[in-house]
């Protein structure tokens, strides 16, 4: 009885283990850039902040057409803003109030002409 109990244990343990890494990694994202331009600088902040934080591109740039997973673990605020830079002007541009909790893959949409942002999500 004693070893059933330990066996028992040890599932509900992993059980438990597995499911917090599963909503750790659950508000990560994939950001496919349809904008038409090559993005510098990408910024993610809570849309209730007004600090953009680091450069989430480092040395890399993101092509037009081309997709980055971004890690984002913070799920106590699922509402967040994105800033791009543009490589070729460094104009920036910001789509609000995404909702990181709910989707996997964002495609950003960007008029220059009129400055329309839009965005698909998945």
């Amino acid at each position: 009885m004693k070893k059933l109990s330990h066996t028992l244990l040890l599932s509900a343990l992993s059980s438990i283990l597995l499911s917090g890494a599963a909503i750790a990694g659950g508000a990560d994202f994939t950001l496919v850039n349809r904008t038409g331009y090559t993005l510098r600088e990408i910024y993610v902040s809570p849309s209730h902040k007004n600090a953009w934080g680091k450069d989430r591109m480092g040395d890399n740039v993101l092509d037009n057409g081309k997709s980055r997973l971004f890690k984002f673990s913070d799920k106590s605020s699922c509402k967040q803003d994105l800033k791009v830079v543009f490589d070729d002007d460094e104009s920036e541009v910001v789509w609000e109030e995404i909702d990181l909790c709910e989707i996997d893959k964002i495609t950003l949409k960007y008029n220059r002409k009129t400055r329309e942002v839009s965005a698909d999500s998945e």
